[in-house]
């Protein structure tokens, strides 16, 4: 192969790359508009379409770091979409348990996990749930 079919190649390997990137899949974004967005809004402000079916008001997710001094509660926000440990702060236990949910459930952006490794295809889903609300967090 001459250098210039070798450069062309990788000219062409780069652009698909870089177009495969752009069409990546964003699970985070994917699991909290199928889990989240009934109650919290797909803007995360508690907007969501069932907020009037529900007792309690639905938090907006999107000042959560505001109210923690500027930081985001990772450890907070991930516990309490897990829900398999109990959150004093959170009150009664009215939002679903993710945790337990993703447990028994197969999710389709990691049908690659062995199926005696649900745990770790469910603590990635909440993981990437979480990073998502962060993303989620106003400017």
């Amino acid at each position: 192969m001459n250098t210039r079919m070798l450069a062309v190649s990788l000219l062409v390997a780069c652009s698909t790359g870089t177009s495969l990137a752009a069409d990546m899949l964003d699970v985070g974004k994917m699991e909290y508009e199928s889990a989240c967005a009934v109650c919290h809004g797909l803007s995360g402000k508690g907007d969501g379409y069932m907020k009037s079916q529900l007792t309690n008001r639905v938090p907006d997710l999107t000042v959560l770091a505001r109210n923690n001094k500027g930081v985001f509660p990772f450890d907070r926000v991930y516990q309490i979409i897990d829900g398999r440990q109990e959150v004093k702060s959170h009150g009664t236990r009215e939002m679903p348990v993710w945790g337990r949910s993703f447990n028994l459930q197969s999710s389709i952006y990691f049908e690659n996990y062995p199926r005696q490794d649900v745990e770790s295809a469910a603590r990635s889903r909440i993981l990437a749930l979480t990073e998502y609300i962060y993303r989620l967090q106003a400017k």
